[in-house]
């Protein structure tokens, strides 16, 4: 059996790592022998913010790159649907799978489901409830056209059941739980961030933007204005600039510069940015996968956004809605600093919603039910239906 895993950005690579060692680990236990291709739209084409995470994340480096690029929504994924299609009928594969809410996921699916070829979509069900983001759009798509939904949380399996999709769906628990647990204690070996920035657990905070909300020109000085005031007055942040970010600041359309405080650097490796994570006092986000990442590692989060397709770090006590409101946002930092410690949650006690930590392998079986293939490979978790 043969299947096509799509993939083609950063969040996409942690997803895939887990998923790709548990069908080694089945073929391997004789559970059923499956073939997975992996083929990179090329979404994500720098090499930090791709390359290295194959590296980092030990997966087979991808069969087909696709080499896409950057574009808008419309010609990024219209290039990626063509491309795509043109691969999978070279492959022949038994069933396609792809991965949470990208560019790369809709193209995927929208070829796999045209040629009718099986789509399997992990990270199925979330809803931000926001139809002003992409994501919200790819997400829709993505489930709507696909055969096996593989949902992460009791949350987004009501949001299947509510969208009649719940007959395909089972709640598996969620793999980003896999991939923290898998490699926390790896990055607190291998990464050596704090030594070569200087700094000392507990006395900085972290930042990312990615988000068209945030990064367009007449938003992103507005919230870089706001991560400069939190730097300079509250604590020191480190800043993992998105390279849409970069080209902005260094377009010569604005003379915004950062004060020292706000640490900013290019993009990340996993590895540093699990650590650099798991020892800040807070993270300041928009990202979905660094809400749940912090949350394992009891790190407080604050989300600059006005939603979140993930309402179980709220409801964990692990997380806060800000949207870019400056007063919000310095309300939020004051409360999470002057409470002297993280959430409320450990790691452990975040994780229930998300499963037990076997997601990978519950994934893994339910695509070898669906191809036909009898298997033991894990107890089940969770609800189904």
């Amino acid at each position: 059996m043969r299947v096509v895993s799509i993939v083609g950005a950063r969040p996409q690579f942690v997803k895939l790592a887990p998923v790709s060692r548990a069908m080694r680990a089945a073929s391997e236990e004789g559970e059923g022998a499956v073939e997975d291709v992996i083929v990179h739209t090329g979404q994500h084409y720098d090499t930090s913010m791709s390359d290295v995470f194959f590296d980092e994340l030990q997966i087979p480096r991808p069969a087909v790159h696709l080499e896409i690029g950057s574009g808008s929504h419309g010609a990024q994924t219209g290039r990626m649907l063509e491309a795509v299609e043109s691969t999978l009928l070279e492959t022949s594969p038994d069933m396609v799978v792809v991965y949470g809410d990208t560019n790369s996921t809709a193209a995927g699916a929208l070829a796999a489901a045209k040629l009718q070829i099986p789509i399997a979509h992990i990270e199925a069900g979330l809803r931000s409830f926001n139809r002003g983001m992409p994501e919200e759009i790819n997400r829709v798509v993505a489930d709507h056209v696909s055969d096996l939904l593989l949902a992460p949380t009791e949350t987004a399996m009501e949001n299947l059941r509510r969208e009649d999709l719940v007959e395909r769906s089972f709640n598996t628990g969620d793999v980003m739980l896999d991939a923290i647990l898998f490699n926390s204690e790896l990055a607190e070996q291998k990464s050596s961030i704090l030594e070569e920035m200087k700094l000392a657990p507990g006395e900085y905070a972290v930042a990312t933007l990615h988000r068209p909300v945030n990064t367009d020109e007449g938003n992103l000085i507005r919230v870089l204005d706001i991560l400069a005031e939190v730097a300079t007055e509250h604590t020191p942040i480190v800043f993992p600039a998105h390279p849409r970010t970069t080209a902005i600041l260094n377009s010569g359309s604005t003379s915004w510069s950062a004060p020292d405080e706000l640490m900013m650097t290019e993009p990340l490796g996993y590895l540093d940015m699990l650590k650099l994570l798991r020892h800040a006092r807070l993270a300041l986000t928009d990202s979905g996968g660094l809400q749940k990442e912090a949350l394992f590692l009891a790190t407080p989060c604050i989300t600059l956004r006005d939603e979140t397709e993930w309402p179980e770090t709220i409801e964990a006590g692990g997380n806060v809605l800000t949207g870019s409101s400056r007063d919000k946002v310095l309300n939020a930092v004051e409360t999470w600093l002057s409470s002297g410690s993280g959430p409320a949650v450990a790691a452990d006690a975040g994780a229930a919603p998300f499963g037990d930590g076997t997601a990978a392998r519950q994934i893994v079986s339910r695509i070898l039910d669906q191809l036909g293939i009898e298997n033991d490979l894990a107890p089940r978790w969770g609800q189904e239906k």
